[in-house]
């Protein structure tokens, strides 16, 4: 295992384990910063859009256009892109609606307790919803691990935008599992376990598709991984952080966050 492949694996292990510090936000904040949340939400969607769109879709573009030349190379870019977005949409259906991750919870929810209806299906939710954040971080560990390894810079771009994401998620897994069982314990191994699938995304990615990698498999993984973030961004990220906006700061940070990435791409080039 040489240097780039044990960084892109820390990268992602750093992107997954995030979801821990949602549950010590959780346990430890006395109230949710929205203003923050809303700022650093849409500054990791734009973060993922920029990049996805400007530096990962064109490098796919290149990879398959130089292998089967600039019309099929194209159409293989977009059937790639397009896939991405058609994965994480089918995933979404197929998750049970109590465990999908995109409804994020805030410190506050810690207070407000369940009623007696709700308490003996608090356990049940909060474990669809750490398997269903699960599902979701590993397809994400591929495209950390996988961006990581063609561009370290990258990699860590990408990373640092997964983990901002991956806070939020940790406080929707805690909420449920501590008033089940009262303890804080549990409520954090489950968060932490959650977000532990990223990384086993990269591992998978490193072990199943590194052995065959060539410049079709590449495009195409890469033209997926753009599709996923984008499908990411707009279906999760971007509704999140309006929902806590305040005159239009998920926006800026959107801005904010392209605006970041493109001068980085710059001082990197």
């Amino acid at each position: 295992m040489d240097s780039t492949v044990l960084f892109a694996l820390g990268l992602t292990l750093f992107a997954g384990l995030a979801t821990g510090i949602g549950s010590l936000i959780a346990f430890f904040a006395s109230r949710t910063n929205t203003k923050f949340l809303s700022i650093s939400l849409g500054f990791s969607a734009g973060v993922m859009i920029y990049v996805s769109m400007i530096e990962i879709f064109v490098k796919a573009k290149d990879a398959l256009t130089g292998a089967h030349g600039e019309s099929l190379g194209y159409w293989l870019t977009l059937a790639g892109f397009f896939g991405g977005m058609i994965f994480m949409a089918v995933l979404d259906r197929i998750l049970p609606e109590v465990g999908n991750p995109h409804e994020v919870k805030t410190v506050e929810d810690m207070d407000e307790g369940p009623t007696n209806a709700e308490y003996a299906h608090l356990r049940k939710l909060g474990i669809f919803t750490a398997l269903a954040i699960g599902i979701h971080n590993f397809p994400e560990g591929i495209a950390t691990f996988m961006s990581a390894i063609q561009d370290p810079a990258l990699g860590i771009a990408i990373a640092i935008a997964v983990a901002i994401h991956n806070i939020p998620e940790g406080i929707a897994v805690s909420v449920p599992i501590y008033y089940a069982t009262g303890s804080r314990k549990k409520a954090f191994q489950y968060s932490f376990l959650s977000g532990v699938s990223e990384p086993v995304g990269a591992i998978a990615a490193w072990l199943i598709l590194m052995p065959f990698l060539s410049d079709t498999l590449f495009g195409i993984i890469f033209a997926g991984v753009a599709g996923i973030m984008v499908f990411i961004s707009l279906d999760e990220l971007l509704p999140a952080a309006k929902r806590y906006d305040e005159a239009h700061l998920s926006i800026y940070g959107l801005v904010a966050g392209m605006a970041v990435m493109a001068i980085s791409l710059v001082l990197i080039v």
